[in-house]
């Protein structure tokens, strides 16, 4: 087929310039046949499509390959047969053409079928307080000059597209917890329906189509603020296409370039500021017309009440050593004295650590996300100074102490 620039220099040969088609044909190295179906048709492009696809050696064997094509979609993708094995079975049976051959014809067969309509996408409606999608991502940051991975919580109201983020150490059910409470707080409610991946969090098992087993006590966090809890089907993003878009856009415009803060409340504080500035300074999607800000403000009111914050804390077995501490997250944290050589439970939340034992707390601390630190509470060892009051000296609970002047005048005694 000739180019569409071979044909437009015929035509202007022809009825600008005046020139004879034999003049065309020796100037231009074309055929006459050619240039007299160029001014005769008028037309300014030429395609050729074949009639019929010769195929000489596939055509006897073209029920077989559509067996094997066939039965490969209805398998998980982890189970389907390569096109290369399915030449292999194929050439087992007596096929003598190549692997190329059946490559092209699976290609062509996927085409007919319309399998290129999966890329196609249905856009979605949700109406206000219908839905709120929640996922995470990870951001890199310089926390007082150290970088530092965080986890970063996101929430998106569906409808009015109102985003809320939050920073993290850790990924793990109290933070998602508080996460979900701050969000809510913000929202100043929730919705009905809450769309999720299948974080293990959340999901202990995935069963056929939506049905899911999730967590306990992530079903009494939903329980308590009276969300119904939706997983996406596996490997499916653009079921939460919203909140996926959401990641990829704080992540541009929030975390680069890379950001310098003190501590992760300082990050915090500063990302919900850049939260609401956002809503307020771009346009619905849809409603063009209307800030996405207005649309929040107008979608509050169709929010289910905000009833007060869940006890997010993820639940864990432990033992006392005999120095009144506790393991946990590879940090150990003091407990009273009382507490030595029975089981307890520690309550992780997401800013502090409870130990509990028999339904009483026997110790409290700020939650630490280093490593190998022992965080100590010096009144929880008080009782043991009635028997070795010598630990006063060097014990290592009471090295940054500050005591009362009478108590610091026994110190001095000792030492």
């Amino acid at each position: 087929m000739k180019r569409v620039d071979t044909i437009a220099r015929v035509r202007r040969a022809f009825h600008v310039q005046g020139w004879s088609v034999k003049k065309i044909v020796r100037e231009l190295h074309l055929s006459r046949n050619t240039v007299r179906k160029i001014l005769r048709s008028n037309e300014t492009d030429f395609t050729y499509e074949r009639e019929r696809q010769p195929l000489p050696r596939i055509g006897a064997w073209k029920a077989e390959i559509e067996r094997f094509l066939a039965a490969n979609e209805g398998k998980p993708s982890r189970e389907r047969l390569t096109l290369i094995r399915i030449y292999e079975e194929v050439r087992a049976l007596g096929f003598d053409g190549s692997y190329d051959a059946i490559r092209r014809y699976a290609k062509t067969w996927a085409k007919n079928r319309g399998a290129v309509t999966a890329e196609a996408y249905i856009p979605l409606y949700y109406a206000p307080g219908e839905a709120y999608q929640f996922d995470w991502s990870h951001e890199i940051i310089l926390v007082n000059g150290v970088t530092t991975t965080v986890k970063v919580a996101h929430v998106r109201l569906c409808h009015s597209r109102m985003m809320f983020a939050r920073a993290y150490m850790r990924e793990s059910q109290e933070m998602v917890f508080d996460a979900h409470d701050k969000a809510f707080a913000f929202f100043r409610g929730t919705c009905t329906r809450g769309i999720y991946d299948n974080m293990k969090t959340a999901v202990e098992a995935v069963f056929v189509g939506k049905e899911r087993q999730y967590n306990r006590r992530f079903l009494q966090m939903c329980s308590h603020y009276l969300v119904h809890p939706v997983a996406c089907t596996p490997a499916s993003g653009w079921e939460k296409g919203q909140v996926e878009n959401q990641v990829g856009l704080v992540r541009e415009r929030f975390f680069t370039p890379r950001l310098r803060v003190k501590s992760l409340e300082e990050l915090n504080v500063w990302l919900l500021d850049k939260c609401i500035a956002y809503a307020k300074a771009h346009r619905h999607p849809e409603q063009t017309e209307r800030t996405i800000w207005q649309m929040f403000e107008e979608e509050r009111g169709s929010l289910v009440h905000y009833v007060g914050p869940f006890d997010g804390f993820h639940c864990v077995p432990a033992s006392v050593s005999k120095t009144c501490t506790v393991r946990f997250d590879n940090n150990k944290y003091s407990v009273l004295s009382t507490a030595v050589g029975r089981p307890v439970e520690v309550h992780a939340y997401a800013e502090k650590i409870v130990i509990r034992q028999d339904g009483v707390s026997v110790g409290e601390h700020p939650r630490c996300f280093g490593r190998g630190e022992t965080i100590y509470d010096p009144w929880h060892y008080v009782p043991v100074l009635a028997r070795k009051p010598g630990a006063l000296r060097n014990g290592a609970p009471f090295r940054e102490w500050v005591l009362p002047a009478a108590m610091e005048k026994v110190r001095r005694r000792l030492k």
